[in-house]
């Protein structure tokens, strides 16, 4: 692309390609040079936009945390409602797009990346999956509240218990999980306090 010509959203045509790239290559083949290439923009549009590639990246996990916000209100909005069961496997399958387990991967492959993202956190962890585990917990948290599973669960270490068995059921599977696998390990580490709330 010429310089000098405006492009529209460049930020989120940059954020789309790296995402493409992650999906179609993995995170060793994310560089400046492939994501600008990606895009059609010239190189230095990157660098208008972000201090360095580490800023870039960092905003890119910072979109999809954003993302993850915005499930968190739908999740617990989704408390009394349906079944608990249904509700989490609903809430994995979303959490673990392609696109988000691929970003796990990005976050775990590059130590600066994560040394930058652990600077403007407030809670220890790894970027993504610490707060998806929040996520879940404030849910079960909220169902324990209406009685729907058992008042004295555990309720931040189901959280760690799903998002670790999800995590691992989507990024280590050659093609994405249906329903019912997901279902069954959301059955399986939640049965006791569903049980337990109905004696």
């Amino acid at each position: 692309m010429p310089t000098g010509v405006h492009i529209r959203d460049a930020r989120q045509q940059l954020f789309d390609a790296a995402e493409r790239i992650l999906l179609r290559d993995g995170a060793g083949a994310l560089t400046s040079r492939a994501v600008t290439a990606e895009a059609g923009v010239a190189k230095g549009v990157l660098h208008r936009y972000f201090a360095d590639f580490d800023a870039f990246l960092a905003e890119l996990v910072g979109d999809r945390l954003a993302r993850l916000a915005d499930q968190a209100v739908t999740l617990r909005g989704s408390a009394g409602t349906g079944t608990v069961t249904g509700n989490l496997t609903e809430a994995l399958a979303e959490l673990f797009d392609p696109v988000a387990v691929a970003i796990v991967a990005l976050v775990v492959a590059r130590d600066e990346l994560r040394t930058r993202l652990r600077r403007n956190r407030p809670i220890p962890g790894l970027p993504v999956l610490t707060e998806a585990g929040t996520m879940i917990a404030v849910y079960l948290a909220d169902e324990c509240a209406l009685g729907r599973i058992a008042a004295d669960a555990d309720t931040d270490s189901l959280a760690l218990s799903l998002i670790g068995a999800g995590h691992l059921l989507f990024a280590g599977a050659p093609v994405r999980p249906d329903t019912a696998a997901v279902a069954r390990i959301v059955e399986t580490i939640t049965a006791d306090v569903v049980q337990r709330r109905l004696l």
